[in-house]
C-alpha cells in the first residue's frame, strides 16, 4: 500500500528531501539481503509506498537532459520514479531548492505539478497560516493531495511533516491535517511534528506549539515528535559533527523515519513484508485516543569515520536501548543506570529533593524494529516486561516487534524503538508553562486576535493540552 507524504513549510520540506533520499539510498542497496528475489521484493514494497514513475504527457524518456529520465549501465534510459508527495509553502525558495536537490540526484525527483507555494509567508503566525492561508489555499491543496491519492492502487494514508513552531507549516499545517481528516475520514493520518529549542527560535514559538498541537491531537491519529534540541545534541555528541547545520538535523531525522518507515516483517512467521505501514504502526502503538504521542530512539548512531571501525551485537545495543526507554534518555550517552523498572514513584505532594526520587519512563505501547544481521537471533524479552507498561494493558499486547534482515544506512545492527509513553511529558508541559506565562500579561495575543483567533481559542487550547499531560502523568 501505498503513503502520500505533505511537506508542509520549510522544516517540512527540507526533512522530507532528506527522507526520501534515505528510503531511495536504503532501496537501492542490498546489504544483508542473501537473494536477488529478497532484493527485489524489498525494492519493490519500498517503491510501491513512496514513488510513482510519472508519465504524464505522453513523455517517452528519449531525451537525455530531461530530469525524468537517467542513464543506466548500459546506455539505455529509463524513467526516475518520482515521490509520492506534495509540497506546500508560503514562499518558493526552499520548494524550489528542494525539487531541483531531488532531480540532481538522477535517482527520484518530485512531481513536476506536486507542488504549491506563492510569494508570501506566514510571517512566524499560526493565525495567518490557520486561518488565512489554509481556507484561501485549500480548494488548491487539496486537488494536488487529491491527484497524488488517485495514483495510488491502494492508499494507505497520509504522512505529514511539519514545525510546530512557524507559521506556515504549523498553522496552515494544521488547517491542512484538518481538511485531510475531513476528506479522507477512513484513511490514517500520521503526522511527523518538529519541536523548537528551548533556548528560542521564534518568541512566539510556545503559542504556535500549543495551538498547533492542540489542534492536531482533535484531527490526527498519531503525532510523532523530534526535539530539536536532541537532535542537536546526538549531532553534536554521536555524529562528532562541529558546526551543525539544519541539513545535518534533518538527515538525523530523516534515518530515524527511514528506520521505521522502510519494509519489515511484522512477525516472525511472515513471508512478505507488511503491506500497510500506517495502519501496522498505529494498531501497534495507538490503543486509545487520548495517548497519540510518540517518540522515537534509535541505536547506534555515530560518524562514518566511526562506523568502519565498529562491531555491534544484539544484546548489548537492546541493553542500552531498554535503559534508554526506562530512564527516559534520548541518547545512549548519559544513560542513568541507577533507574529501574520496579522502583515506585513518589506519590503526590511528595516533598524533597526530586533527585532522590527515581522514577522510570511508564509506557502504554512500546514497538521495537530491528534491522540487519541475525535478527531472528536477538532476544528482546527485557521489552516485554509488566512492569514497564501501563497496568490496564498488558505486555503482550503493549509490546511488539518488526525485524528485517536488511541493513539500514550501512549499519549491520540497529535498532529503532518508537513509544507511546512519558517521554515527552516534561517537555510538553514546559512549552504549556511558557506559553500560559506569556498569556497571563495577554503578550502578542493582538497578532492572533487580528486573523480571528479568539482569547478563547487560546484557553481551550491550554485545557485540551492540559487534560493530555493529565492523562499521561497517571499512566
Amino acid at each position: 500500500m501505498s503513503v502520500v507524504t505533505v511537506q508542509l513549510g520549510q522544516c517540512g520540506n527540507q526533512i522530507g528531501q532528506e527522507l526520501f533520499k534515505a528510503i531511495g539510498d536504503d532501496s537501492s542497496s542490498g546489504q544483508g539481503l542473501c537473494s536477488e528475489g529478497q532484493k527485489q521484493a524489498y525494492a519493490a514494497c519500498s517503491q510501491e509506498r513512496f514513488f510513482f514513475l510519472e508519465q504524464s504527457g505522453g513523455t517517452s524518456f528519449e531525451e537525455p537532459g530531461d530530469e525524468s529520465v537517467r542513464w543506466c549501465e548500459n546506455k539505455r534510459l529509463f524513467p526516475v520514479p518520482s515521490a509520492r508527495a506534495v509540497l506546500i509553502d508560503m514562499e518558493p525558495k526552499v520548494i524550489s531548492q528542494t525539487m531541483a536537490t531531488a532531480a540532481k540526484s538522477g535517482r527520484w525527483k518530485y512531481g513536476d505539478q506536486s507542488y504549491f507555494c506563492q510569494k508570501q509567508g506566514s510571517g512566524n503566525n499560526w493565525a495567518n497560516g490557520f486561518c488565512a492561508h489554509g481556507p484561501r489555499h485549500e480548494e488548491a491543496v487539496l486537488d494536488l493531495v487529491r491527484r497524488e491519492a488517485e495514483r495510488c492502487e491502494r492508499l494507505a494514508g497520509f504522512f505529514t511533516m511539519m514545525s510546530v513552531a512557524g507559521g506556515t507549516g504549523s498553522g496552515m499545517g494544521t488547517y491542512i491535517t484538518q481538511c485531510l481528516r475531513d476528506t479522507y475520514p477512513h484513511s490514517f493520518l500520521l503526522n511527523q511534528v518538529t519541536w523548537p529549542y528551548g533556548t528560542g527560535e521564534v518568541i512566539v514559538q510556545n503559542y504556535n506549539s500549543v495551538l498547533t498541537l492542540s489542534h492536531l491531537y482533535q484531527s490526527s491519529d498519531a503525532i510523532l515528535v523530534h526535539e530539536n534540541d536532541t537532535v542537536h545534541k546526538i549531532c553534536s555528541q554521536l555524529m562528532n559533527i562541529k558546526h551543525i547545520s539544519f541539513q545535518d538535523v534533518n538527515k538525523v531525522i530523516a534515518h530515524q523515519l527511514g528506520s521505521v518507515l522502510q519494509p519489515a516483517y511484522t512477525s516472525a512467521v511472515d513471508t512478505q513484508y507488511s503491506r500497510n505501514p500506517l495502519g501496522d504502526l498505529m494498531s501497534s502503538l495507538v490503543c486509545h485516543p487520548e495517548y497519540k504521542l510518540l517518540s522515537l530512539r534509535n541505536i547506534p548512531q555515530m560518524s562514518d569515520s566511526s562506523l568502519e571501525y565498529s562491531v555491534f551485537a544484539w544484546p548489548g545495543l537492546l541493553k542500552h536501548l531498554r535503559q534508554m526507554l526506562i530512564a527516559n534518555a534520548k541518547m545512549e550517552e548519559g544513560i542513568d543506570w541507577q533507574v529501574r523498572a520496579s522502583q515506585s514513584r513518589p506519590s503526590t505532594g511528595q516533598k524533597g529533593n526530586p533527585s532522590k526520587h527515581l522514577r522510570f519512563n511508564t509506557s502504554l505501547a512500546n514497538l521495537l524494529i530491528l534491522r540487519g544481521r541475525d535478527v531472528y537471533s536477538a532476544d528482546t524479552g527485557g521489552f516485554a516486561e509488566p512492569l514497564l507498561y501501563s497496568s490496564w494493558l498488558p505486555a503482550e499486547v503493549a509490546f511488539n516487534t518488526w525485524r528485517s534482515p536488511k541493513h539500514f544506512n550501512r549499519y549491520e545492527k540497529s535498532a529503532t524503538l518508537v513509544s507511546n509513553s512519558q517521554s515527552l511529558l516534561k517537555p510538553l508541559d514546559c512549552i504549556v508553562g511558557k506559553a500560559w506565562n506569556m498569556f497571563a500579561s495577554r503578550a502578542y495575543v493582538h497578532q492572533y486576535t487580528k486573523f480571528g483567533i479568539s482569547e478563547e481559542d487560546f484557553l481551550d487550547s491550554f485545557t485540551t493540552l492540559e487534560q493530555v499531560i493529565s492523562s499521561y502523568t497517571h499512566l
